[in-house]
């Protein structure tokens, strides 16, 4: 599968996310199959800025690079944990 199969996907999960929760990368390919995280981060980083990109975490429980501060100030709006 291309990346562009993968992307609806992936992004349909991500928005279905709640609200004070995050998912990793590699969640989301371990409950997507067959996709890893790399293949995550890549729809993401292509397709991702319409979904709340920000409940999608490095496995380190980091945000996504770069996006720190955007992702900190959306997880104090939705009261996610720190």
């Amino acid at each position: 599968m291309s990346v562009e199969d993968h992307a609806a996907r992936v992004l349909d999960l991500v928005a279905r996310i709640p609200a004070g929760r995050v998912l990793a990368y590699g969640d989301i390919a371990q409950r997507l199959g067959g996709m890893g995280p790399r293949t995550v981060g890549t729809v993401m980083s292509r397709y991702g800025s319409d979904v709340p990109w920000w409940r999608v975490i490095r496995s380190d429980g980091q945000p996504p690079q770069g996006l720190e501060s955007e992702a900190i100030e959306h997880w104090r709006a939705e009261g996610t944990p720190m």
